[in-house]
């Protein structure tokens, strides 16, 4: 990837972008410690509003998994087109403490996709905006 001046993150609450160490982002309430990716405003769990951010696990267990066939609509449409478009690999991965996070995969063999594989956190360029921005995504490997 080139410097990280010409990129940003698809979506600020996801991850912290830029960053040496880049990680999901998540919220974790402290009035009943429920967690919940990505970062929201209230609880999902008891409705409370007092939550902080944590970074996340970089490494989890493949749960589940599907192959998408259709391209993402905006705004997460990456640079492909009708004619270029190769389907991808979408999962769940069960981080410690057993929240599961939705992901694209870096993978769509289902031969090569298994449950409970051991898998990372990596982020690449998604697309590049018309100013010349790159934009970084997540996705999650097999280790």
């Amino acid at each position: 990837m080139s410097s990280q001046s010409n990129q940003r993150a698809i979506d600020p609450i996801l991850f912290n972008w830029p960053s040496p160490s880049p990680t999901l982002l998540a919220s974790r309430c402290t009035d009943c410690a429920a967690i919940t990716f990505p970062v929201k405003q209230s609880c999902a769990s008891c409705g409370g509003t007092a939550l902080d951010v944590e970074e996340l696990p970089r490494h989890g267990k493949l749960w589940s998994w599907t192959i998408q066939r259709f391209m993402p609509k905006s705004p997460y449409h990456s640079d492909e087109t009708t004619e270029t478009f190769t389907p991808y690999g979408v999962g769940y991965i069960e981080l410690p403490g057993a929240l599961r996070v939705e992901s694209r995969l870096t993978i769509n063999d289902p031969k090569k996709l298994q449950i409970g594989a051991e898998m990372e956190l990596v982020f690449y360029t998604h697309r590049t905006d018309s100013d010349g921005t790159e934009v970084i995504n997540y996705a999650f490997r097999p280790v």
